[in-house]
């Protein structure tokens, strides 16, 4: 639906950009036109996924190993991207999550959430902001969010407050930067299944017990999202063609939230036990995680 040149003399970052919708957004960049800057903490993930986006597409990505939870990491790695040429866009993509009693959360549990999501996020944004102003160029952000900005987010919380205040974060500065012609949108998803993110919002004894992640009945148009569908979205707001668009947050999750809420306020039905056998699936994936990462 869109030009192969669309992107032509667009430079793109895209954080969180190894996996996941992360990588999808990557490679519909570069296969339009854009050069791409994926960001990530696992450099082994983030050079293989640039290999591939750059085999398929023929295009050019590269790759940074940043942890977004330190900010003077993101600004040496900005710095580095815009002394070979500024950024036209970026993609505030990187999150982390995981479910849980709100009761059971520790200050380490919260801060694990808010440093990568709402810190990360703001500081990353910053300082490509910052760059934007100074040299006098345009720029386009957009965040990637959830639904439960509007709805809330029930055993969710740290990931809840976070993605509002990014949202809060897009209008604040569409109003304010956009007079330095700089355009500030976000997207919230609904259900778009990736492997790491599902198996820790809803690992399989628990999919098994709710019914949850393994059908589409909360969803009116009855089914999951597609991978390429939320790029295409993601194509338009980073395009020239979508210039007077700014301060916006657009849902893409079937409708999911209008009829259901979009979150997990079914898991209050749950009982103690549930509850245990939740955190060890998610301790074992965990786990497994790490194991992979050192090995």
């Amino acid at each position: 639906m869109f030009k192969p040149d669309l992107l032509s003399g667009h430079k793109i970052l895209v954080t969180g950009g190894g996996t996941g919708l992360g990588k999808s957004m990557s490679e519909a960049y570069a296969a339009h036109g854009a050069e791409v800057v994926i960001w990530g903490r696992r450099g082994a993930v983030l050079e293989e996924t640039a290999a591939e986006i750059r085999e398929k597409t023929g295009g050019t990505v590269s790759d940074m190993a940043v942890d977004i939870r330190n900010a003077g990491a993101i600004d040496e790695a900005m710095q580095a991207i815009f002394d070979a040429g500024p950024l036209t866009g970026l993609v505030n993509n990187a999150a982390g999550n995981f479910i849980s009693r709100t009761e059971d959360l520790s200050a380490n549990a919260f801060n694990a959430i808010a440093s990568i999501v709402a810190h990360g996020t703001f500081n990353t944004t910053v300082a490509a902001g910052k760059r934007w102003i100074a040299g006098g160029h345009k720029g386009n952000i957009i965040s990637i969010v959830t639904t439960w900005v509007w709805t809330g987010g029930p055993f969710t919380v740290p990931s809840a407050m976070s993605k509002a205040g990014i949202n809060a974060m897009t209008q604040s500065l569409a109003v304010e930067w956009g007079p330095k012609g700089i355009r500030a949108n976000a997207i919230a998803p609904g259900p778009f299944p990736t492997k790491g993110a599902w198996e820790r919002l809803m690992p399989a004894p628990l999919a098994a017990k709710t019914g949850a992640g393994t059908g589409a009945g909360s969803i009116p148009l009855r089914r999951m999202g597609e991978h390429q569908e939320l790029a295409n979205l993601a194509l338009f707001l980073m395009s020239d063609q979508c210039e007077y668009l700014t301060g916006a947050c657009i849902p893409i999750d079937g409708g999911q939230w209008l009829a259901s809420g979009g979150n997990f306020h079914a898991l209050t039905n749950l009982d103690g036990g549930d509850w245990d056998m939740i955190n060890a699936a998610i301790r074992s994936t965990n786990a497994a995680d790490r194991a992979q990462r050192t090995a």
